[in-house]
Protein backbone atom coordinates (compact mmCIF):
# COMPACT_ATOMS: atom_id res chain seq x y z
CA UNK A 1 0.00 0.00 0.00
CA UNK A 2 2.81 2.39 1.01
CA UNK A 3 4.52 2.45 -2.44
CA UNK A 4 1.56 3.29 -4.65
CA UNK A 5 0.19 5.96 -1.77
CA UNK A 6 3.71 7.54 -1.80
CA UNK A 7 3.69 7.93 -5.50
CA UNK A 8 0.28 9.47 -5.27
CA UNK A 9 1.19 12.03 -3.05
CA UNK A 10 4.14 12.96 -5.10
CA UNK A 11 1.65 13.47 -8.03
CA UNK A 12 -0.36 15.03 -5.80
CA UNK A 13 2.75 17.73 -4.86
CA UNK A 14 3.87 17.94 -8.79
CA UNK A 15 0.15 18.76 -10.08
CA UNK A 16 -1.25 20.48 -7.31
CA UNK A 17 1.11 22.99 -7.01
CA UNK A 18 1.68 24.12 -10.43
CA UNK A 19 0.09 27.19 -10.58
CA UNK A 20 0.92 29.79 -13.35
CA UNK A 21 -1.43 32.24 -11.80
CA UNK A 22 -1.27 31.86 -8.41
CA UNK A 23 2.85 31.70 -8.54
CA UNK A 24 2.56 35.59 -10.69
CA UNK A 25 -0.75 36.66 -8.39
CA UNK A 26 1.25 39.77 -7.55
CA UNK A 27 1.90 41.15 -11.21
CA UNK A 28 -1.48 39.87 -12.28
CA UNK A 29 -3.72 42.26 -9.60
CA UNK A 30 -0.51 45.05 -10.49
CA UNK A 31 -2.12 44.66 -14.33
CA UNK A 32 -5.41 45.10 -13.40
CA UNK A 33 -4.78 48.54 -11.27
CA UNK A 34 -4.69 47.25 -7.80
CA UNK A 35 -2.06 49.86 -5.99
CA UNK A 36 1.00 48.77 -4.10
CA UNK A 37 -0.51 49.17 -0.86
CA UNK A 38 -3.54 46.96 -1.26
CA UNK A 39 -1.18 43.85 -2.67
CA UNK A 40 0.72 44.86 0.50
CA UNK A 41 -2.24 44.10 2.62
CA UNK A 42 -3.46 41.23 1.00
CA UNK A 43 0.11 39.36 1.66
CA UNK A 44 -0.98 40.70 4.98
CA UNK A 45 -4.34 38.82 4.87
CA UNK A 46 -2.85 35.81 3.74
CA UNK A 47 -0.33 35.57 7.03
CA UNK A 48 -2.70 36.64 9.13
CA UNK A 49 -4.92 33.91 8.30
CA UNK A 50 -2.10 31.52 8.32
CA UNK A 51 -0.69 32.40 11.49
CA UNK A 52 -4.76 32.05 12.64
CA UNK A 53 -5.40 28.35 11.50
CA UNK A 54 -2.33 27.12 10.94
CA UNK A 55 -2.52 25.33 14.34
CA UNK A 56 -6.64 24.46 14.08
CA UNK A 57 -5.95 22.85 10.77
CA UNK A 58 -3.21 20.28 12.33
CA UNK A 59 -5.58 19.45 14.74
CA UNK A 60 -8.51 18.53 12.00
CA UNK A 61 -5.84 16.29 10.18
CA UNK A 62 -5.63 14.73 13.40
CA UNK A 63 -9.05 13.96 14.43
CA UNK A 64 -10.99 13.37 10.98
CA UNK A 65 -8.12 12.01 8.81
CA UNK A 66 -5.32 13.04 6.43
CA UNK A 67 -7.14 12.19 3.81
CA UNK A 68 -10.39 14.04 4.24
CA UNK A 69 -8.11 17.24 4.96
CA UNK A 70 -6.41 17.11 2.21
CA UNK A 71 -9.24 16.93 -0.39
CA UNK A 72 -10.69 19.87 1.74
CA UNK A 73 -7.36 21.91 1.23
CA UNK A 74 -7.81 21.05 -2.74
CA UNK A 75 -11.32 22.76 -2.68
CA UNK A 76 -10.15 25.63 -0.86
CA UNK A 77 -7.65 25.87 -3.45
CA UNK A 78 -10.27 25.57 -6.04
CA UNK A 79 -12.43 28.27 -4.53
CA UNK A 80 -9.64 30.43 -4.44
CA UNK A 81 -9.24 30.52 -7.70
CA UNK A 82 -12.59 30.57 -8.29
CA UNK A 83 -13.33 33.69 -6.51
CA UNK A 84 -10.04 35.16 -8.20
CA UNK A 85 -12.09 34.51 -11.58
CA UNK A 86 -15.32 36.27 -10.26
CA UNK A 87 -13.54 39.62 -8.44
CA UNK A 88 -14.39 43.20 -8.67
CA UNK A 89 -13.16 44.39 -5.23
CA UNK A 90 -10.24 44.43 -3.20
CA UNK A 91 -12.64 42.40 -0.77
CA UNK A 92 -13.26 39.56 -3.23
CA UNK A 93 -9.71 39.53 -3.85
CA UNK A 94 -8.88 39.50 0.32
CA UNK A 95 -11.70 36.94 0.38
CA UNK A 96 -9.94 34.86 -2.57
CA UNK A 97 -6.33 34.95 -0.43
CA UNK A 98 -8.02 33.93 2.58
CA UNK A 99 -8.71 30.69 1.22
CA UNK A 100 -5.71 29.95 -0.78
CA UNK A 101 -4.33 30.41 2.65
CA UNK A 102 -6.34 28.10 4.13
CA UNK A 103 -5.82 25.28 1.46
CA UNK A 104 -1.81 25.84 2.25
CA UNK A 105 -2.92 25.52 6.76
CA UNK A 106 -4.86 22.45 5.95
CA UNK A 107 -1.88 20.48 3.41
CA UNK A 108 0.79 21.95 6.25
CA UNK A 109 1.86 18.68 8.05
CA UNK A 110 -1.18 16.43 6.07
CA UNK A 111 0.73 15.10 3.34
CA UNK A 112 3.89 14.48 5.27
CA UNK A 113 2.10 12.76 8.18
CA UNK A 114 -0.11 10.45 6.04
CA UNK A 115 3.13 9.59 3.59
CA UNK A 116 4.68 9.05 7.64
CA UNK A 117 1.98 6.87 8.88
CA UNK A 118 1.10 4.79 5.20
CA UNK A 119 5.05 4.14 5.35
CA UNK A 120 4.89 2.86 9.20
CA UNK A 121 1.98 0.42 8.52
CA UNK A 122 4.25 -1.44 6.37
CA UNK A 123 7.19 -1.60 8.96
CA UNK A 124 8.96 0.62 6.17
CA UNK A 125 9.56 4.24 8.21
CA UNK A 126 13.01 4.59 7.35
CA UNK A 127 12.18 5.60 3.64
CA UNK A 128 10.51 8.35 5.16
CA UNK A 129 14.14 9.96 4.86
CA UNK A 130 13.72 9.51 0.99
CA UNK A 131 9.98 10.64 0.76
CA UNK A 132 10.55 13.87 2.46
CA UNK A 133 13.51 14.98 0.28
CA UNK A 134 12.11 13.85 -2.79
CA UNK A 135 8.84 15.29 -2.06
CA UNK A 136 10.49 18.44 -1.53
CA UNK A 137 12.40 18.78 -4.52
CA UNK A 138 8.88 17.76 -6.65
CA UNK A 139 7.31 21.17 -4.80
CA UNK A 140 10.19 23.18 -5.51
CA UNK A 141 10.40 22.24 -9.22
CA UNK A 142 6.92 22.51 -9.68
CA UNK A 143 6.97 26.24 -7.99
CA UNK A 144 10.03 26.99 -10.31
CA UNK A 145 8.64 26.06 -13.38
CA UNK A 146 4.87 27.60 -12.13
CA UNK A 147 7.02 31.08 -12.00
CA UNK A 148 8.86 30.13 -15.44
CA UNK A 149 4.99 30.59 -17.05
CA UNK A 150 4.69 33.66 -15.06
CA UNK A 151 4.79 35.54 -19.18
CA UNK A 152 2.14 33.07 -20.03
CA UNK A 153 -0.32 34.37 -17.56
CA UNK A 154 0.10 38.03 -17.96
CA UNK A 155 -0.10 37.37 -21.51
CA UNK A 156 -3.77 35.24 -21.04
CA UNK A 157 -4.98 37.77 -18.46
CA UNK A 158 -6.16 36.83 -15.05
CA UNK A 159 -9.34 35.49 -15.42
CA UNK A 160 -7.87 32.60 -18.49
CA UNK A 161 -4.70 32.11 -15.94
CA UNK A 162 -6.84 31.32 -13.05
CA UNK A 163 -8.77 28.82 -15.27
CA UNK A 164 -5.89 27.28 -15.80
CA UNK A 165 -4.90 27.21 -12.40
CA UNK A 166 -7.89 25.66 -11.90
CA UNK A 167 -8.01 23.10 -14.25
CA UNK A 168 -4.96 21.53 -12.49
CA UNK A 169 -6.59 22.27 -9.02
CA UNK A 170 -8.94 19.91 -10.04
CA UNK A 171 -6.80 16.78 -11.37
CA UNK A 172 -5.40 16.94 -8.15
CA UNK A 173 -8.77 17.00 -6.20
CA UNK A 174 -9.22 13.84 -7.99
CA UNK A 175 -5.88 12.73 -6.88
CA UNK A 176 -6.50 13.46 -3.66
CA UNK A 177 -9.73 11.44 -3.10
CA UNK A 178 -7.99 8.58 -4.43
CA UNK A 179 -5.34 8.52 -1.38
CA UNK A 180 -5.65 5.64 1.38
CA UNK A 181 -6.43 6.81 4.61
CA UNK A 182 -4.57 5.55 7.30
CA UNK A 183 -7.41 3.82 9.55
CA UNK A 184 -6.78 4.58 13.85
CA UNK A 185 -6.33 2.65 16.22
CA UNK A 186 -9.70 0.62 18.01
CA UNK A 187 -9.40 3.22 20.73
CA UNK A 188 -9.42 6.31 18.67
CA UNK A 189 -12.41 5.42 16.79
CA UNK A 190 -14.70 4.62 19.68
CA UNK A 191 -13.97 8.16 20.96
CA UNK A 192 -16.45 11.15 20.40
CA UNK A 193 -14.57 13.94 17.71
CA UNK A 194 -15.22 16.57 20.34
CA UNK A 195 -13.03 13.86 22.91
CA UNK A 196 -10.39 13.44 20.32
CA UNK A 197 -9.68 16.72 19.60
CA UNK A 198 -9.50 17.56 23.69
CA UNK A 199 -7.07 14.65 23.59
CA UNK A 200 -4.62 15.75 20.73
CA UNK A 201 -4.71 18.99 22.02
CA UNK A 202 -3.36 18.57 25.45
CA UNK A 203 -1.21 15.37 24.49
CA UNK A 204 0.99 17.52 21.93
CA UNK A 205 0.77 20.68 24.37
CA UNK A 206 2.52 18.29 27.12
CA UNK A 207 5.06 17.09 24.27
CA UNK A 208 6.20 20.49 23.50
CA UNK A 209 6.35 21.67 27.10
CA UNK A 210 8.44 18.48 28.29
CA UNK A 211 10.62 17.71 24.80
CA UNK A 212 12.91 20.91 24.67
CA UNK A 213 15.09 19.72 21.51
CA UNK A 214 11.54 19.36 19.56
CA UNK A 215 11.30 23.08 20.29
CA UNK A 216 14.85 24.50 19.80
CA UNK A 217 14.71 21.75 16.28
CA UNK A 218 11.31 24.12 15.40
CA UNK A 219 12.73 27.35 16.14
CA UNK A 220 16.39 27.34 14.96
CA UNK A 221 14.61 25.83 11.60
CA UNK A 222 11.99 28.66 11.70
CA UNK A 223 14.63 31.31 11.77
CA UNK A 224 16.99 30.15 9.28
CA UNK A 225 14.03 29.50 6.55
CA UNK A 226 12.60 33.05 7.49
CA UNK A 227 15.69 34.79 6.82
CA UNK A 228 16.09 32.59 3.21
CA UNK A 229 12.43 33.23 2.53
CA UNK A 230 12.59 36.74 2.52
CA UNK A 231 15.98 37.15 0.68
CA UNK A 232 14.32 35.79 -1.90
CA UNK A 233 11.37 37.41 -1.64
CA UNK A 234 13.09 40.87 -1.64
CA UNK A 235 15.56 39.48 -4.76
CA UNK A 236 12.36 39.97 -6.84
CA UNK A 237 12.52 43.28 -6.49
CA UNK A 238 16.73 43.90 -5.92
CA UNK A 239 17.62 42.06 -9.18
CA UNK A 240 16.28 44.30 -11.45
CA UNK A 241 17.03 47.34 -9.65
CA UNK A 242 20.62 45.96 -9.50
CA UNK A 243 20.59 46.68 -13.85
CA UNK A 244 19.06 42.75 -14.65
CA UNK A 245 17.06 42.68 -17.29
CA UNK A 246 12.99 42.40 -16.74
CA UNK A 247 12.76 39.29 -19.43
CA UNK A 248 15.29 37.10 -17.79
CA UNK A 249 13.99 37.84 -14.00
CA UNK A 250 11.79 35.05 -14.36
CA UNK A 251 14.43 32.65 -15.42
CA UNK A 252 16.79 33.95 -12.28
CA UNK A 253 13.75 33.13 -9.92
CA UNK A 254 13.41 29.67 -11.43
CA UNK A 255 17.20 29.04 -10.83
CA UNK A 256 17.16 29.60 -7.28
CA UNK A 257 14.25 27.78 -7.05
CA UNK A 258 16.17 24.86 -8.05
CA UNK A 259 18.64 25.43 -5.73
CA UNK A 260 15.76 24.63 -3.14
CA UNK A 261 14.81 21.05 -4.86
CA UNK A 262 19.00 20.40 -5.31
CA UNK A 263 19.17 20.84 -1.34
CA UNK A 264 16.30 19.21 -0.84
CA UNK A 265 17.46 15.94 -2.63
CA UNK A 266 20.85 16.50 -1.40
CA UNK A 267 19.60 16.37 2.54
CA UNK A 268 18.78 12.66 1.77
CA UNK A 269 22.52 11.51 1.66
CA UNK A 270 23.36 12.94 5.13
CA UNK A 271 21.04 11.05 7.23
CA UNK A 272 23.76 9.86 9.86
CA UNK A 273 25.21 13.43 10.11
CA UNK A 274 24.46 15.35 13.15
CA UNK A 275 21.77 17.95 13.04
CA UNK A 276 24.30 20.24 14.50
CA UNK A 277 27.02 20.15 11.97
CA UNK A 278 23.74 20.22 8.79
CA UNK A 279 22.30 23.61 11.27
CA UNK A 280 26.19 25.25 10.95
CA UNK A 281 26.25 24.61 7.49
CA UNK A 282 22.75 25.85 6.30
CA UNK A 283 23.56 29.21 8.25
CA UNK A 284 26.78 29.51 6.76
CA UNK A 285 24.82 29.16 2.94
CA UNK A 286 21.98 31.44 4.32
CA UNK A 287 24.65 34.18 5.69
CA UNK A 288 26.40 33.99 2.37
CA UNK A 289 23.19 34.59 0.30
CA UNK A 290 22.53 37.46 2.89
CA UNK A 291 25.88 39.12 1.97
CA UNK A 292 25.52 38.75 -1.95
CA UNK A 293 22.36 40.74 -1.44
CA UNK A 294 24.19 43.81 -0.86
CA UNK A 295 27.12 43.26 -3.82
CA UNK A 296 24.94 45.06 -6.66
CA UNK A 297 25.54 42.60 -8.87
CA UNK A 298 22.65 40.87 -10.37
CA UNK A 299 24.78 36.97 -10.90
CA UNK A 300 26.31 37.41 -7.40
CA UNK A 301 22.99 37.71 -6.32
CA UNK A 302 21.61 35.40 -8.33
CA UNK A 303 24.09 32.97 -6.72
CA UNK A 304 23.40 33.47 -3.32
CA UNK A 305 19.83 33.21 -3.99
CA UNK A 306 20.69 29.49 -5.19
CA UNK A 307 23.09 28.78 -2.15
CA UNK A 308 20.57 30.29 0.46
CA UNK A 309 17.81 28.37 -0.99
CA UNK A 310 20.00 25.22 -1.34
CA UNK A 311 20.64 25.23 2.85
CA UNK A 312 17.33 26.10 3.64
CA UNK A 313 15.72 23.10 2.25
CA UNK A 314 18.81 20.68 3.02
CA UNK A 315 18.10 21.68 6.85
CA UNK A 316 14.08 22.02 6.15
CA UNK A 317 14.53 18.30 4.67
CA UNK A 318 16.40 17.12 7.93
CA UNK A 319 14.21 18.69 10.58
CA UNK A 320 10.99 17.06 8.90
CA UNK A 321 12.69 13.87 9.22
CA UNK A 322 13.47 14.51 13.18
CA UNK A 323 10.21 15.89 14.16
CA UNK A 324 8.93 12.85 12.41
CA UNK A 325 10.63 10.28 14.64
CA UNK A 326 9.72 11.85 17.51
CA UNK A 327 6.41 12.77 17.34
CA UNK A 328 3.57 10.34 18.11
CA UNK A 329 0.85 8.98 15.05
CA UNK A 330 -2.15 11.13 16.75
CA UNK A 331 -0.14 14.30 17.19
CA UNK A 332 1.66 13.85 13.93
CA UNK A 333 -0.20 16.71 11.70
CA UNK A 334 -0.54 18.49 14.98
CA UNK A 335 2.73 18.99 15.70
CA UNK A 336 3.72 19.40 12.45
CA UNK A 337 1.71 22.33 11.95
CA UNK A 338 3.41 24.07 15.31
CA UNK A 339 6.68 23.95 13.63
CA UNK A 340 4.65 25.92 10.78
CA UNK A 341 3.09 28.45 13.06
CA UNK A 342 5.94 28.99 14.24
CA UNK A 343 7.70 30.00 11.11
CA UNK A 344 4.94 32.35 10.91
CA UNK A 345 5.36 33.90 13.50
CA UNK A 346 9.40 34.43 12.86
CA UNK A 347 8.04 35.34 9.68
CA UNK A 348 6.03 38.32 10.94
CA UNK A 349 8.49 39.55 13.11
CA UNK A 350 11.55 39.07 11.00
CA UNK A 351 10.09 40.68 7.40
CA UNK A 352 9.54 44.16 8.95
CA UNK A 353 13.57 43.44 10.11
CA UNK A 354 15.24 42.40 7.06
CA UNK A 355 12.80 45.17 4.26
CA UNK A 356 14.40 47.61 6.97
CA UNK A 357 18.04 45.84 6.29
CA UNK A 358 17.54 45.42 2.50
CA UNK A 359 15.91 48.69 2.10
Amino acid sequence: MSKKQIHKLYLLTAVGYFLPAGSSWVALLVLRGFSVLEIGLLESIFHIVSFCFELPSGVVADVFGRKRTLVLSQVMMLLSGGLMILSDSFGTVALAIGCSALSYNLASGTREALAYDSLKKDGNEGAYNRFSSTEMMFYRITQSAATLCAGLALWLGYRKAYMLDLLFGLVALFIAGSLQEVMKDVETKNKSSREQLYEVVKESWTFLRSNKRARKIMITNALVGAVSTLLLFFLQAKLPLAGLDSALLGPALFMMGLGAAAGAKISQYFSGSSYVRMLLASGVGVLFAFGMTFTGRPYLMILGGFVGALSDDFLEVRTDVLLNEMILSGQRATLISVSSFLFSVVMIVMSTLIGWIMG
